[in-house]
């Protein structure tokens, strides 16, 4: 479909969508904000994209994640993803990884690909930090997603470096894991400044989630944008 990107091009130019063309980021997470980060740099125009995400369509998920409706409950959200991906961008190529990440697993994964760019998505802080330890020392460009959840104010989302996020718990303790000042002073992040609401968060026995924390639907979409929005422009500037 030769004229899906034509208004891209318009903007952007035909060298930076040949770029685009060309490159293949890895997406890990595609929940609230890692699925409307990829959906966004499909559209943009990214030839080869792999997703990885070991979780399957809730009904919860129905209020902020782009692949959750009532007719996908139950599905792999990679699988999901991967179909959504290739309806929006059918030139592209989509490798889907139904898995939860292990810190084991890090090494293997960045390893088993040439990949121009990291979208990191995940919850988890301890496989955060492999990961983005690891990017850094491969050489890989990241952005990551520090904390979507219990807020509401959506002009309080910046790109920033992990060193200078506040009001952030997960941003403070992947600072904690990490423990290396010049990561923390060189790491992209997306996070909001916005206090988080304490009644937006409760006490849960999920599994091994201490709590459960409210969401609204465009907070995780709008962190998903900037991710999106840093990448194609990191690919394509000059």
């Amino acid at each position: 479909m030769a004229n899906y990107n034509s208004r891209t091009e318009l903007l952007l130019g035909k060298d930076a969508v040949a770029k685009l063309a060309a490159a293949h980021v890895l997406c890990v997470g595609v929940g609230g904000v890692g699925g409307h980060a990829a959906e966004m740099m499909a559209r943009a125009g990214i030839g080869h994209m792999t997703i990885v995400d070991g979780d399957r369509i809730d009904e919860s998920n129905m209020n902020r994640q782009i692949v959750a409706t009532a007719s996908t409950v139950g599905v792999a959200k990679v699988e999901a993803m991967k179909d959504r991906l290739l309806s929006a961008n059918p030139d592209m190529e989509v490798t889907a990884i139904d898995k939860f990440l292990l810190d084991t697993d890090i090494d293997a994964l960045l390893t088993s690909a040439r990949f121009d760019f990291i979208a990191d998505a995940i919850d988890s802080v301890g496989t955060k930090c492999k990961l983005i330890d690891t990017a850094f020392k491969l050489g890989i460009p990241i952005v990551s997603s520090m904390g979507a959840g219990a807020r509401t104010d959506i002009s309080k989302i910046h790109i920033d470096k992990l060193a200078r996020t506040h009001h952030d718990g997960l941003a403070k303790a992947v600072r904690k894991r990490i423990g290396n000042t010049k990561i923390s002073n060189s790491l992209d992040v997306v996070f909001s400044s916005e206090e988080p609401d304490p009644a937006g968060v409760m006490e849960s026995a999920e599994g091994l989630r201490k709590t459960t924390v409210g969401t609204v639907s465009w907070i995780p979409a709008a962190f998903g944008c900037h991710m999106a929005r840093h990448i194609v422009l990191k690919l394509t500037e000059k």
